[in-house]
């Protein structure tokens, strides 16, 4: 059976698993080139759900809604010349906090000098700017770099400024979305617009992206139909980031960050600028990755979103508290998680609608399944976790630092994923402790170790 697999791994060209920092990763040659022909993006539009299977609450609102896209206005600190917006090269990023930050700082490094206009989500953040512009970045090393050159602010609002200098957006060509992951696709959305097949939008934010299969094509055909579909692209960054208040972050811990294509658009040679702007800023230590690998990716850092922002955020510790003890109370309660996201995660591996992915790089899907079937066992995910807990012990994680700033968190897109996902599979998958987390972080709980443990794990 093991040579077998060996053998179907090769041919699938998913490469070798890899057991690098105790990490279970896939490795592949690095390529500049990727393409998509009208056949393969047939492949991708044809996921769609059982008949049976519900759809998240997220898709039925959009279904139900056939308004007509949002007029966006645009509000600048000063006048912008006409080429501002024409210029093809243009990365506009929705967003500036940490991740908005980092991928602004280190866009602007790049050789090529993108230029980058940073959209601002309240009107006080251009008085902010105006008075004292720039990005301030505190490196792990201590030093403080700040950006400034090149960077341009703008406010959008789809309600007629009064005052200033405003004006209607014009069309977005290369957009990055590092907001909070509950709010990117509805961003996205209210931008539809001034977006079309020549456009690519890269969400930069935790969770599994709402375009995955099943969901993703009936999402765009709705909105776009198959002529208009834009590419839509991730970036999964592991780089730890802290904020030290407006335009300023520090940044903590020096990983790296992947990028790809969940959803190819009616034109998906498009994407390739934005990608490649991406994968070769300096700095930012990103890489590449096919559509498939992408999908694998983001369900690994699911499992350690879903578990140390949580517990961390209901425990108000730093991360290393839940890898203190590996025989200890709260070893238990990860471990209950991370048995209830390994079945739904195998579950989801034989679902029909993941077909059409697992085909896109492979072709011979059950060696495909087989393989990410072994990827995604218990002790395989375990490891991953523990290692990344030991990396980042030190470090608060982005839901601890809602929770103490008063902020929404993101545990809709995390642990409300994998209770969504057990609910379209169906089959009677047991997300309870999932279900309890997602309650006890809404409800604002702040409990010691067992009171955590006899929460989620009573019956």
């Amino acid at each position: 059976m093991a040579s077998s697999v060996a053998l179907a791994s090769s041919r699938l060209r998913l490469g070798m698993l890899k057991i690098r920092s105790s990490v279970v990763v896939v490795s592949r040659p690095y390529s500049r080139s990727h393409t998509y022909s009208s056949a393969s993006r047939s492949q991708y539009v044809a996921a769609r759900p059982h008949p049976s299977s519900p759809q998240p609450p997220w898709l039925s609102r959009i279904l139900k809604d056939t308004s007509s896209p949002p007029k966006v206005y645009s509000w600048s600190p000063r006048p912008l010349p006409a080429s501002h917006s024409s210029d093809p090269r243009r990365i506009h990023i929705l967003g500036v906090g940490n991740m908005g930050r980092l991928y602004a700082s280190h866009l602007r490094k790049h050789a090529e000098l993108p230029p980058v206009t940073l959209v601002l989500h309240r009107p006080d953040l251009l008085k902010t700017w105006t008075s004292n512009p720039g990005i301030e970045i505190t490196r792990p090393d201590g030093l403080v770099e700040r950006t400034t050159a090149g960077l341009d602010v703008e406010y959008w609002t789809t309600s007629p400024p009064e005052h200033g200098y405003s004006r209607e957006i014009s069309p977005v060509r290369n957009l990055i979305i590092a907001t909070k992951a509950s709010v990117a696709l509805p961003e996205a959305d209210k931008l539809r617009g001034y977006l079309d097949a020549q456009s690519t939008v890269a969400f930069a934010q935790n969770g599994m992206s709402k375009l995955w299969p099943p969901h993703g094509a009936m999402y765009t055909s709705h909105r776009y139909g198959e002529e208009h579909t834009p590419n839509f692209a991730h970036c999964i960054t592991t780089h730890g980031v802290i904020s030290l208040g407006d335009f300023r972050s520090r940044h903590a811990s020096l990983a790296d960050a992947k990028a790809g294509l969940v959803l190819p658009g009616a034109r998906a040679a498009e994407a390739e600028y934005l990608l490649d702007t991406i994968t070769s800023a300096p700095g930012l230590l990103s890489r590449r990755v096919d559509r498939q690998d992408l999908w694998v990716l983001q369900l690994e850092k699911l499992v350690v979103n879903s578990i140390i922002n949580p517990l961390t955020a209901i425990l108000r510790q730093k991360n290393g508290v839940l890898f203190d003890d590996e025989q200890g109370i709260l070893s238990r309660v990860m471990d209950r998680l991370l048995h209830e996201t390994c079945a739904v995660y195998q579950s989801l591996l034989q679902h029909d609608s993941t077909t059409p992915l697992l085909a896109s790089e492979a072709g011979d899907v059950d060696a495909a399944r087989e393989i990410l079937s072994e990827r995604f066992r218990f002790e395989n995910l375990k490891s991953m976790l523990w290692s990344v807990g030991y990396r980042v012990g030190e470090n608060s994680s982005s839901m601890l630092q809602d929770v103490q700033a008063g902020k929404s968190t993101e545990i809709r897109d995390f642990n409300g994923w994998i209770v969504d996902m057990a609910s379209f599979l169906g089959g009677g998958l047991d997300t309870l402790a999932n279900q309890r987390l997602i309650d006890l972080v809404e409800d604002g709980q702040v409990l010691d170790a067992l009171a955590l443990a006899d929460r989620v794990l009573s019956r």
